[in-house]
């Protein structure tokens, strides 16, 4: 009791807090998007990320220490990967009513989104293994680091930049979507889940329902496609 810093030392080394930390700055986080109407700039995820940033720098807590905890919520991505399967089944008559614009788009777009950002990569000198990291990045993280660690890249850089490119994705695709004046929600949906994996798919059921049915149904197909293309474009292009 001399030392008031006692306690947290105590505290910062037992795994229950980290997670106590990152359940609270998601609750927090999403407590202050509804009251925000859930505006597309109050995205939670963003909000939870930089609470929980905060709370790191402003403790000294190394990353290592942190995962300790939140290892606990990273296991759940196996399950949730898993549960992919769960929209495609529910909606097949929707899948199997709309199979060739939908696999249209799902091939066009699986294939833009790893080009681009291979491409412009390569453009901008980036090592191969960076690159290798970013390819898949609009697929959902559990399924995006499988890949990642297959072809070579860094799955931990891959994390990132997945969750940054669905926060940007979900951010946007609302205000683009008006902007293009695309007013059809299954168009709206698919086009989020497949751009912006889970968060995209997130956001897509906060607008409308079946906005979010079709962009689950987006990111489902666009986990198994890019799966099968990273490693064939990847290698021809670099």
């Amino acid at each position: 009791m001399n030392n008031p810093f006692s306690l947290w030392v105590y505290l910062s080394a037992t795994p229950l807090l980290w997670l106590t930390v990152t359940l609270a700055a998601w609750i927090g986080a999403d407590f202050l998007a509804l009251r925000a109407h859930r505006h597309p700039l109050a995205n939670p995820v963003l909000m939870a990320i930089i609470a929980v940033a905060l709370v790191l720098v402003a403790t000294g807590t190394p990353y290592p220490t942190y995962f300790e905890g939140a290892q606990f919520v990273h296991f759940m991505l196996g399950p949730a990967t898993v549960a992919i399967a769960i929209p495609l089944v529910r909606h097949r008559k929707a899948i199997s009513d709309n199979l060739v614009p939908l696999l249209a788009a799902l091939v066009v777009g699986a294939l833009v989104a790893v080009l681009s950002v291979v491409l412009l990569g390569e453009l901008f000198g980036l090592p191969k293994d960076v690159l290798m990291s970013v390819a898949p990045k609009s697929v959902t993280a559990g399924v995006a680091m499988g890949i990642s660690e297959k072809v070579g890249g860094i799955p931990a850089l891959t994390a990132v930049v997945v969750v940054t490119t669905g926060i940007f994705g979900a951010v946007i695709v609302t205000p683009l979507m008006n902007m293009l004046r695309i007013t059809d929600y299954a168009a709206r949906g698919f086009a989020a889940g497949l751009a912006a994996h889970g968060i995209g798919t997130a956001r897509a059921f906060n607008v409308h329902p079946l906005a979010g049915t079709f962009a689950g149904i987006a990111l489902g197909l666009n986990a198994v496609v890019t799966a099968f293309i990273v490693p064939p474009v990847v290698a021809w292009l670099v």
